[in-house]
């Protein structure tokens, strides 16, 4: 990591931040007439297509280590997972409110961090996760009194994308991150491309030529995916985690401007009480690691 520039990786997190919430807004505007299908091969195609000749240019080439083909592999279909439940729940929810729900991801990886991995998470943690389990709840109500199930598909993106993350922990030293994108583009892309042309005639699968105007917003769909990962990949080079962490979370007031504009989508009074409360417990839980990560180990006993 390069901490002299931690500005630039400020900067970096912040095109995060208006870039992921703003590919959403396309994939919710494009959800109506686009089948999820191909919404989500385009998704991938694009970042396949930006990545690969980058990663052949800079020389590293897209050969795996040996021994993480097949977590690679089951990486890339737990993300197409986690994305298919994103856009799905996009075409029911307003855009801040399908956010402010699957970010209860930090408290679900906590959980499992404790249970599967056996990480230590003591009371204050787990009374963090339980104030932001409640957050949640607050903005899933009204949502689920107005659309039925489909307001938890974003819990459904939150547990995907926590077991996404558990996989990537298993793999990053192993491999450079553009790289793996790369790679991971090509392999949804090989696996998505056989089901649209296998599925055409089911619901979800339907490929219909899309006009001018739609897919110019398809590859701005893939664009700013992969540029937005970009961004946040680059982050980590120049900033401290630490202080990366909390920014994350203005992924959610700019999608709430981004609904605002587009769709003038606003969370309704429950809704925003859950969205500060989730973020209030998110906070909570990254400033005390913070603070703990600061605290000198105990001297060793000399025996």
């Amino acid at each position: 990591m390069n901490s002299d520039r931690p500005f630039l990786g400020i900067l970096l997190m912040l095109g995060f931040c208006v870039l992921a919430p703003l590919g959403d807004a396309i994939a919710k505007l494009l959800g109506g007439h686009v089948s999820l299908g191909l919404l989500i091969f385009v998704r991938f195609a694009v970042q396949a297509v930006i990545l690969v000749p980058i990663v052949i240019w800079s020389g590293k080439g897209l050969r795996l280590p040996s021994g993480i083909f097949k977590l690679t592999l089951l990486r890339t279909v737990i993300h197409i997972t986690g994305i298919s439940l994103m856009f799905s729940a996009l075409r029911y929810l307003p855009l801040a409110d399908a956010l402010a729900i699957a970010f209860v991801m930090p408290f679900i990886m906590l959980l499992l961090g404790h249970y599967i991995l056996g990480e230590e998470v003591g009371r204050q943690r787990m009374a963090a996760c339980a104030v932001g389990f409640i957050g949640t709840m607050l903005v899933i109500q009204p949502n689920f009194a107005e659309v039925g199930l489909p307001a938890l598909l974003p819990l459904g993106v939150a547990v995907v994308f926590a077991l996404f993350m558990l996989v990537t922990r298993k793999i990053a030293k192993q491999i450079d991150p553009i790289t793996l994108q790369a790679i991971s583009g090509l392999q949804a892309s090989a696996v998505l491309l056989p089901a649209l042309l296998m599925f055409h005639d089911y619901a979800g699968f339907e490929v219909v030529m899309p006009d001018a105007k739609t897919l110019w917003l398809l590859a701005l769909l893939g664009i700013l995916g992969t540029v937005a990962h970009l961004a946040m990949t680059g982050s980590l080079r120049f900033a401290p985690t630490s202080t990366l962490a909390p920014m994350q979370y203005l992924e959610i007031p700019f999608g709430t401007i981004i609904g605002w504009l587009v769709f003038r989508d606003l969370p309704n009074g429950l809704a925003a009480v859950g969205i500060c409360i989730t973020v209030g417990a998110g906070l909570n839980i990254i400033v005390r690691e913070r603070r703990l990560s600061r605290v000198p180990a105990p001297a060793p006993v000399e025996l």
